[in-house]
This record gives C-alpha cells, structure tokens and sequence, in this order.
C-alpha cells in the first residue's frame, strides 16, 4: 500500500510539473546579467543590462524595456526594472534593459519648454530605442536571440520612446526605413502615449498592453495636452494616451490588453508586479499561439 501510495505521489508530482507553461510559470534560473554598448553618441556609451535564463537550450524571445525618468534621470539598473527582468527571465525569455539619451538632464520637461524641443526629446529617445533593437536583431545568435520574437516596453518617458517609435515611425525619423528589418511582437507601455494616433495604421499595429491612471497628471489617460498645460505656454503639446491608443488599435482588429485604474496618477507608471500574471498570459496567447485577444480591464 505504502508502495502504491509512493507511486500515486510521484505520479501527481510529474502532472504537475508538466502542467507548467514556458513563458507564463517560473522554470528556469537568471544567469548573472551581462551588459554591452550598442552605441556611442557624442561621447557617451549607451548599454543593455542583457538578463538570460540558465539552459534555455534554445534561441529566446526578447524583452527590451526603457526606463521613466522624464528623459532627465533613471537607469537600467533601477530596482523595480532589475526585479522584472529577473521575474520574465525565469519565465523563458531575454530580457534587455537599456540605458538612453538623458537630454532633458537639469532641465524641465514641463509647460516651459516649447512644444518643438519636447518632440525632438521623443525622437531622440525612439532612435536610442531603435538602435538597441537593431543592435540585438543583428547580432541575435550571437546572444541567443530569436528575432522574429522581440517584445518592446518603456514606463512613463520611457514609453512615450517606445510608443512614438514603434508606431509613429513617420512622425519620429527622418528615414524610418532605416529600421524596416525590425518587427515587434508587442508592446508595453506604464503610463505611455504618443504624439499622434492618426499615424498608427494596420501596417505598424502591433498588439499592445497597457497601463494607465484615469487621473494621470503628467501624461494624459485619453487625449489631452503634455502635463496638461494650458495652450498659451509653450509646453502645449497634445498627445494620444493609452485610451485612445487602444480605441485605435480595437478598430484596427489588433491584439490588447487594457488596464485602467480610476483616478491614479503618474504612479501607474511603476512596474505592476501584482498584473504581470496576465501580462505572461497574453503574450502566451497572443505572441506565441497567435490568438487574437482584445481585454479591457477597470479597477
């Protein structure tokens, strides 16, 4: 009996392992992250902390992530990133974590600055962002890297890069075919938005999932001015917010997963460790068993 009892417990044991799923439980353990220059830009080496799993045994999706800061402070070492890289790196996934252009650094990003100055700091932040992709879509065996699979996210400036450059490429480069071997799989954005939803078409729609405070007081939830700056200081600048990128993205037929948070502020911006549960799931679906997912999601 004890025999058979033993034999039960093993057998449930090995159900319960193979019930696990890559991408979505915790498998594998974080190799000690390696970091590497993929541009110097006027003096100044820009880097990605690159988090691999232990004996993946394959080539691995990606995950780049940028920073917030307001295009003025933050690193790739921030805690709560580091965390998420480590958190989505056991799960069976690469994950870089870039530095970038801090051209806003001792100065404002808000309603005194002009409008102009504000969309040439979005642009030089998406060309950062683009050149770390390129930089790991080129040398993706050589790190591991399955290309076709490059998922891209940013928090708050970090975001509004991200967004700005994966779909409003026309808006931000002067020869955005510069970047056309690139496709994305998806992209994050924790309290994003991007100059203009005119601009985000079936040809560059990718599925998104997305972050964002109803009372966000520095990058707005649905259409509305940068910082909400009145339209006679020079920082008016209206942009599209995770609402209204979403809408678009629901007419187009595309994949996204939608969390809104009655009247939050700027701190959806941080990393929600209690939602990446749901954040594994839809990539599962969306990005590896190309099911087509549109959820939307109030608390």
């Amino acid at each position: 009996m004890k025999k058979f009892v033993s034999l039960l417990l093993l057998l449930i044991s090995g159900l319960a392992v193979t019930a696990q799923e890559k991408y979505v439980d915790s498998l594998y353990s974080v190799q000690e992250p390696k970091t590497v220059v993929y541009a110097t830009k006027a003096g100044e080496e820009l880097v990605i902390d690159l988090y691999r799993p232990k004996n993946a045994g394959e080539s691995t999706p990606l995950i780049i992530f940028m920073h917030g800061g307001g295009f003025s402070g933050g690193s790739p070492k921030n805690p709560q990133e580091v965390k998420f890289a480590k958190i989505a790196t056991a799960r069976g996934y690469s994950v870089g974590l870039i530095s970038y252009r801090l051209t806003r650094k001792g100065e404002s990003f808000g309603c005194d600055f002009e409008a102009e100055g504000k969309i040439e700091t979005f642009r030089a932040a998406a060309e950062d962002f683009m050149d770390s992709a390129g930089f790991m879509h080129k040398n993706a065996e050589k790190f591991g890297i399955d290309k076709e699979k490059i998922i891209v996210g940013g928090s708050s400036a970090g975001a509004e890069a991200v967004l700005n450059a994966v779909y409003n490429p026309d808006l931000m480069f002067k020869d955005a075919e510069k970047y056309s071997d690139l496709k994305f799989s998806a992209v994050i954005s924790l309290a994003g938005a991007l100059v203009d939803v005119r601009y985000l078409t079936e040809e560059n729609a990718v599925p998104g999932i997305f972050f964002h405070g109803t009372d966000d007081n520095l990058v707005p939830y649905a259409t509305a001015p940068h910082h909400y700056c009145e339209n006679n200081k020079p920082g008016y600048l209206i942009l599209d917010g995770s609402k209204t990128i979403v809408e678009k993205l629901e007419e187009l037929d595309t994949s996204f997963l939608f969390y809104t948070f009655k009247d939050a502020r700027h701190e959806i911006s941080g990393m929600p460790f209690d939602h990446l549960p749901q954040v594994f799931e839809f990539l599962k679906k969306v990005v590896f068993n190309k099911n087509t997912v549109q959820s939307k999601i109030i608390l």
